[in-house]
């Protein structure tokens, strides 16, 4: 199937020809007709199906139609919430690329940054408005932001949302939308929370699912090298420059881990950046540019970046620790592989690690290849006390990381229920 097959508008798809798009991935070819008529959509999709354009193209394409016909004033027709902030610049990224020849204004609004320039876009005037739930409601505080001309709501990676404690966040935005809109809620997962949540959000949706979390994609060819700790960074060299890989997302557990890593590759004469919650968010966003451009080799990131990273023919990832939430594994390495395209993921197990594997084995129903060129195979020897520090220091951060957003999400909802 082609794109031009689901009726996409010509503006539109000249902007997809541009992006080298032309077969639309399982998720864009069943929602997008469905979007265009108006029905509301319950959405189940894996990360890297291609979620974003599935919803982004039949917006654009209902706003462009709809202006040419009806010549409405410019304010915000069409609200998407997302969690995070890299998820949110992405988003309104692929609005502009998509959306680039039909004269449709978008914008992003998120906290961690101060607002003027946030403001100062929606003064002129915006069609799309992508935001996080907190500067979302703080802008509508504030007077900055009205809700009442909106007619299309995408709520995305709503279990993400649910996570991170923005229930009451969000039921707070829907009761600000007018009651006739179409809404499309998206989900990589759908536990009893997320579907009672629907419920609120949808009129009798039609349901489009695409390969359940505990999948991953055909794409991608998985490698797992069982070795030591103390031999980890050697192995992750060695596959860098045997595999000839010019560029490679690596996931660490942990911040300080992060920062590790990127400090050996810079003294192996390989230019690496590190992100994570302790970086400021100017930082986090230039090395995510240089890293799309091709100025950075290899970014190592934590799992504040393992749904936020969306980069166009990524082929690399590797797995530096082994996550010990096996869902984690899967929304990790579908950061290379997507949209159809093909993808590698290398994961590193130490024996403490060894663990992990079996249950992320287990979740996604197969065995990952056990690589057959590890020069530093795993063995029984205990960790030096060196290592044993390193191991101890991350434990307890990892450790004060959930205490400090499970307090967080204590907080936030203690405000909302004063509220």
């Amino acid at each position: 199937m082609q794109f031009e097959q689901l009726e996409i508008i010509e503006p539109i798809l000249k902007a997809l020809k541009d992006k080298k798009y032309s077969e639309p991935t399982t998720i864009q070819s069943k929602a997008i007709p469905l979007i265009l008529k108006q029905n509301d959509i319950l959405g189940s999709a894996q990360t890297g199906t291609g979620k974003t354009a599935a919803f982004a193209i039949p917006i654009l394409q209902n706003l462009y139609l709809n202006n040419q016909l009806q010549n409405k004033s410019r304010n915000i027709k069409a609200l998407v919430v997302t969690p995070t902030r890299e998820l949110a610049i992405q988003i309104g990224e692929s609005f502009n690329d998509y959306g680039k020849y039909t004269n449709i204004k978008n914008t992003v609004v998120f906290g961690g940054v101060n607002q003027n320039s946030q403001t100062n876009s929606l003064r002129k005037g915006v069609d799309i408005l992508v935001a996080t739930p907190g500067r979302l409601l703080d802008l509508i505080e504030q007077g900055y932001i009205n809700l009442k001309s909106v007619e299309y709501f995408v709520l995305d990676e709503a279990d993400r949302m649910l996570d991170m404690g923005f229930i009451n966040d969000i039921k707070k935005i829907i009761a600000l939308l007018p009651s006739k809109r179409q809404s499309l809620f998206f989900s990589a997962t759908m536990p009893k929370n997320i579907v009672e949540l629907s419920r609120k959000i949808l009129n009798n949706p039609k349901k489009v699912e695409v390969s359940p979390v505990s999948s991953t994609a055909e794409t991608i060819q998985q490698y797992l090298y069982y070795t030591n700790r103390s031999d980890k960074n050697k192995l992750l060299l060695h596959i860098i420059k045997s595999k000839d890989i010019d560029q490679i997302l690596v996931f660490s557990r942990t911040k300080h881990g992060a920062d590790r890593i990127q400090r050996f590759l810079k003294k192996k004469n390989i230019k690496a950046a590190a992100i994570h919650g302790d970086k400021s968010q100017n930082n986090r966003q230039r090395y995510l540019k240089d890293f799309k451009n091709g100025n950075i080799q290899v970014l190592v990131a934590t799992d504040i970046a393992a749904r936020g990273i969306d980069i166009d023919k990524l082929r690399f990832v590797l797995n530096f620790d082994i996550p010990n939430i096996a869902e984690t594994y899967v929304h990790r390495i579908g950061r290379s592989g997507r949209a159809g395209e093909e993808g590698v993921a290398f994961s590193i197990s130490e024996p403490e690690e060894n663990i992990f594997v079996k249950e992320i084995e287990k979740l996604i129903k197969q065995k990952i290849n056990i690589a057959d060129d590890n020069p530093f195979p795993q063995t029984e020897k205990p960790m030096s006390t060196k290592e044993k520090k390193e191991w101890n220091k991350e434990k307890l951060e990892r450790k004060k990381a959930f205490f400090k957003n499970k307090n967080n999400n204590d907080r936030r909802n203690t405000g909302n229920r004063r509220n």
